[in-house]
């Protein structure tokens, strides 16, 4: 059994996600319930999302750093790609890449961000099952998984995993970012991963870890944002976390590599 970490009390579903992408900022706030019905009760109004807490309008700036060390190589993955800024960014520094997401609304953001790039003829994006990745067997030379693992339940990481595997070649390379342990468990957000259960669900299903090595998930939000507003528990969990040089805040992650075998 895997090492387990703090976890939401309900898992977001795929259509959540996609209710957020259009604009329906409580679904993350009360994930599984139908669109709407998140207005009564839970979180008072003023503390509702207003924006994707994760669309910095620029692809992770762990993952630029990757790209610029010459981590990508071959037909590029973005699994979980959301409104595409990865994407993008591997795909204007010359990397054939795919960009996948269940969410209807995000590949749509990301197509037309392509397009006002100048991208649309060199980068491709599909709304795709990440269980069932069937149509690219064996493809891919390298994946990012910028934020997809977190998202799921721990009964579903290894299915989750295996897909990926089966969508690359051997020996291709996985870099998977996700929100650590170490995130304050009063800061909303997915689940909290350990070490040990990227260690043991990677290995359990055909990946050769390389490195794990801690990092940090650029948000969309600022310190100051919060202030006058939000609860004490929050304000002390904004309180410990890092912030980059445009004040956005910065949640402890874990980034890996890891081989396809």
């Amino acid at each position: 059994m895997s090492e387990q970490a703090a976890q939401p009390s309900t898992p977001p579903r795929p259509s959540d996600f996609d209710a957020v992408y259009r604009g329906d900022f409580a679904a993350l706030a009360h994930p599984g319930q139908e669109s709407g019905a998140a207005e009564s009760g839970g979180a008072p109004p003023e503390f509702l999302l207003d924006r994707v807490p994760w669309d910095i309008g620029e692809a992770q700036p762990v993952v630029r750093k990757l790209e610029a060390s010459g981590q990508f190589s071959g037909d590029v993955l973005d699994i979980g790609c959301g409104p595409g800024e990865n994407t993008l960014m591997l795909a204007a520094g010359g990397h054939h890449t795919v960009g996948l997401d269940a969410s209807p609304a995000a590949i749509e953001i990301a197509r037309g961000r392509a397009g006002t790039r100048g991208l649309a003829k060199s980068v491709e994006f599909a709304v795709a099952d990440a269980f069932e990745l069937s149509g690219y067997a064996g493809r891919f030379d390298t994946v990012i998984d910028s934020a997809l693992y977190h998202c799921f339940p721990e009964e579903l990481r290894q299915n989750y995993t295996a897909s990926v595997h089966r969508a690359c070649r051997t020996g291709a390379r996985l870099h998977l970012l996700c929100f650590s342990d170490r995130v304050p468990e009063a800061f909303p957000g997915p689940y909290r991963i350990t070490e040990a259960n990227l260690r043991e669900n990677l290995a359990a299903t055909g990946w050769s870890i390389q490195n794990v090595r801690p990092a940090t998930y650029t948000t969309a939000f600022t310190r100051s944002e919060f202030e006058g507003r939000a609860p004490a528990p929050l304000v002390a969990a904004i309180a410990a976390l890092e912030s980059d040089g445009q004040g956005r805040l910065l949640a402890p992650a874990w980034l890996v590599t890891a081989e396809r075998v």
